[in-house]
């Protein structure tokens, strides 16, 4: 066996950067940017209100005088309104204002008396409530810069701008390939000796909370070929396969030796870790496999502590979850031997390790946020003790 420490570093010295792709910007959530992109036109394109009001020329009003409204303008209208000083023209938030005006009262702040329009607004300046043509962006510009990442936000800002397609690092395709003739889909009765199968719903939901969209699941029966055939059609579809089950040495864990006859390298198997102690890693070329152990619990622990920056590091993101120090609420007493990583709740002041940490159990995995790294000499850590936690979001 090796260390946590050990097997971390293998991992992120094994992985590779995928090349960026041009693809469209309304699948890109949660990647980052490969390349500058320009803003092709100005945004906004005209002068712009930015109130429903009234547009007029400053200079050409006198406090305590009225305009004559001329017209009206919407948002979204191309007509051209006559104007001249003197003159006002009811306009909409977002409607271009017409040329001669550069101020937009609020309708609010006006009284409009058989057509004749009076403001009653003394802090009311030049331009104002107008957006100026190119005030957003100008065309040319940088509107964002290689490395930004993607957010709900960044999306709409380049949409905004007129930005269709984006250069980024992709997320990885993954494969999932769920083994053990023991597991049984949920909703269907169960038999003896069979357990519901959970792992290949809760690697799915890790991975669209990553943005990865594109997961194939595959069903592996314990037999020998089946699995291989199967293993070898994921490499070929995908930059990423994740078995459950069949990493142990029992007469039915055939992972190593399909994986060996797909011509997967073994990089390591076994860390000294709890849960998840049986963990298989090998590659093949730039494809990523790893083998996680069959207990649920097992499962997600290893996914976070090493399936999950290795997805990062495809995509060309800051590997790894959160980490901080924090005090535990009560004291932990533990083998030595393993590190071991505990479901853990943090308040925001200290962390408190959860009942039911078992393996085969996921009813704490469920109410964590974070896990509770406890290296493998320690024995014991007192209440107040500070230790290192990972966020889970």
């Amino acid at each position: 066996m090796i260390s946590v420490e050990e097997a971390k570093n293998i991992i992120q010295q094994q992985v590779v950067t995928l090349d960026p792709v041009t693809q469209p910007l309304v699948e890109s959530a949660g990647s980052l940017l490969a390349e500058n992109v320009f803003a092709t036109v100005d945004i906004p394109a005209f002068a712009q209100s930015s109130m429903d009001g009234y547009a007029f020329s400053f200079s050409g009003w006198q406090s305590g005088t009225t305009l004559q409204v001329a017209g009206e303008v919407a948002a979204g209208s191309d007509q051209t309104v006559p104007f001249s000083p003197g003159q006002a023209v009811r306009i909409f938030t977002g409607a271009p204002v017409p040329d001669g005006a550069d101020t937009v009262v609020m309708q609010e702040n006006v009284t409009v008396t058989q057509g004749k329009l009076s403001i009653q607004n003394e802090k009311l300046s030049a331009g104002g409530n107008v957006r100026l043509k190119g005030s957003e962006i100008k065309a040319g510009a940088i509107a964002l810069e290689a490395g930004t990442n993607l957010t709900p936000a960044a999306m709409g800002f380049l949409a905004g701008i007129g930005v269709t397609q984006v250069t980024v690092f992709p997320q990885p395709i993954v494969s999932i390939i769920v083994t053990g003739r023991e597991l049984q889909q949920p909703g269907k009765p169960l038999q003896r000796g069979q357990v519901y199968e959970s792992n290949s719903l809760a690697l799915k939901a890790a991975l669209k909370q990553l943005f990865i969209n594109e997961v194939k699941v595959h069903w592996a029966d314990d037999e020998l070929e089946i699995l291989k055939a199967i293993l070898q059609s994921a490499l070929d579809e995908s930059d990423v396969v994740l078995l459950t089950g069949g990493v142990s040495v029992g007469d039915y864990d055939f992972v190593l030796e399909a994986a060996t006859q797909c011509g997967v390298t073994q990089l390591f198997h076994r860390i000294k870790q709890r849960p998840g102690k049986p963990l298989y890693f090998g590659k093949k070329d730039n494809k990523l496999v790893f083998g996680l152990p069959g207990n649920p619990s097992s499962v997600l622990t290893c996914f976070y502590e090493y399936v999950l920056p290795a997805l990062q590091q495809l995509a060309n993101q800051k590997p790894g979850l959160n980490l901080l120090n924090a005090p535990l609420a009560k004291a932990v007493e533990k083998p030595t031997g393993l590190t071991h990583f505990l479901k853990g709740f943090y308040d925001g002041q200290s962390v408190t390790v959860l009942e039911a940490q078992e393996s085969y159990r996921l009813s704490s995995f469920a109410r964590a946020n974070c896990l509770v790294k406890i290296d493998e000499a320690t024995t014991h850590c007192a209440a107040g003790e500070k230790v290192e936690i990972h966020l889970l979001n």
